[in-house]
């Protein structure tokens, strides 16, 4: 599987920001960066920085969690913003992750690939790139089998990526106001329209 690197705009650093280390970085070099409010990750050594997420961002995240949480089976959990990492010099925090409940006080740190049984990523104007080509080639390469992506500014639409002998093969795309029906990591039914509803309307 060809690899696919981050462009300069994905990578620029923000404000005056200086860290430590000097590029290729490793995973180790993360632990020593400042908690500034940035998501630090990582692809094959080049920096990938994201800002806080938006309200909107931080709304689709929760109920996506909520909805998973409520229809996972015994054993397994779905989590936010876990640490994944991949190999020394590629890491990654996804918005969601599901992972088996046995390896929630067995890992310290950072969940392995072989941990991830789904993989969730909510686009926003900084992360499409990283999201749509990169975090897809680079999950389908770790072998991690059900990756979704969510589209806020298509309605928003959800992209379910399975994992075949070749990697990932065209995801199915679940739209606004259709129920959404998976089997895998475990049976879930929604429509993507909810995960932009606030609780209390």
């Amino acid at each position: 599987m060809a690899t696919i690197e981050p462009t300069a705009t994905e990578t620029a650093l923000p404000g005056d920001t200086v860290l430590p280390g000097k590029p290729p970085f490793t995973v180790d070099d993360l632990l020593e960066f400042p908690d500034d409010g940035n998501r630090y990750e990582l692809i094959n050594g080049s920096l990938l920085v994201s800002p806080a997420p938006s309200p909107l961002h931080q709304l689709a995240i929760f109920q996506m969690q909520r909805l998973l949480y409520e229809a996972a089976p015994p054993g397994l959990q779905p989590l936010s913003t876990v640490n994944l990492r991949i190999s020394e010099r590629t890491f990654f925090i996804p918005d969601i992750a599901v992972v088996p409940v046995r390896r929630l006080r067995s890992v310290e740190l950072m969940f392995a690939p072989s941990d991830i049984l789904l993989a969730v990523e909510i686009v926003s104007p900084t992360t499409r790139v990283r999201d749509r080509l990169v975090k897809a080639a680079a999950y389908a390469e770790a072998g991690i089998t059900t990756y979704w992506r969510v589209e806020l500014d298509e309605g928003p639409a959800l992209y379910a990526y399975t994992l075949g002998t070749t990697g990932y093969g065209d995801p199915q795309v679940h739209r606004a106001g259709q129920v959404a029906a998976f089997q895998a990591p475990f049976e879930v039914a929604f429509d993507p329209g909810v995960l932009v509803e606030a609780l209390d309307e």
